[in-house]
């Protein structure tokens, strides 16, 4: 069984706090406020920005594309996975107005362990996984025990102890979940969760609805 001391020195441990500086505790990331930083838009969307499959929700070819980075014991995250993005999703997702690209941003291994769970999912459950860990951030991002707070959700996803288990000891996948940052971070001038990309501009903070109408209403206008 992983306990804490296994998660936080095992696969997951390979801290990207590390290579970027950043503290090494679980809970809030840094939060800012959205500012619309220009950034190359040229490096946003190439193979180069993961190793890891792209997670993407909406039509390929909706007129704006927001790419979001996250990491999970992020309470900020949590904030706007659970408050705004049911509404984004219902109002310019399902309507063929945004592509949505999901990327993360862990800033120490227990975010990065939960990072690890959504990619062991099948593909049609790494979104509602991601939903269900930050919906149930506060039971087990911050405690004792992490590894059984994550095991009690994947259970509950259907995952098995044995697979579970497998999943937070694959350090090729930790690495890669973290490769995702380390990018994001060096070439994107991300440094703070959740952030996110919207057409060339980088915004960060926990972004409400009325924020996110204020973003794309002007950029839907002029496609």
């Amino acid at each position: 069984m992983l306990t804490r001391r296994r998660l936080l020195t095992g696969a997951a441990a390979f801290a990207l706090a590390a290579g970027l500086g950043l503290p090494l505790a679980a809970g809030d990331a840094f939060a800012q406020s959205a500012d619309g930083r220009p950034v190359d838009a040229a490096k946003v969307l190439v193979p180069d920005a993961s190793p890891l499959p792209v997670k993407v929700l909406g039509d390929a070819n909706a007129p704006v594309t927001i790419v979001e980075y996250a990491s999970m014991t992020c309470s900020h995250c949590a904030a706007f996975h659970t408050g705004t993005f049911p509404e984004l999703k219902k109002k310019y997702i399902d309507t063929g107005k945004v592509r949505f690209i999901f990327r993360e941003f862990p800033f120490e291994p227990v975010a990065t362990a939960a990072f690890m769970l959504a990619r062991c999912m099948p593909d049609d459950k790494y979104f509602p996984m991601v939903s269900t860990l930050f919906e149930t951030q506060k039971t087990w991002a911050y405690g004792n025990d992490p590894a059984a707070g994550l095991l009690q959700v994947a259970r509950q996803a259907g995952m098995s102890q044995q697979d579970f288990e497998k999943c937070l000891t694959d350090q090729a996948l930790a690495e890669k979940v973290q490769a995702s940052a380390l990018y994001a971070n060096k070439e994107l001038g991300v440094n703070a969760t959740p952030s996110f990309i919207i057409d060339g501009k980088l915004y960060s903070g926990a972004l409400s609805i009325a924020d996110m109408d204020k973003i794309l209403t002007p950029l839907l206008a002029a496609k």
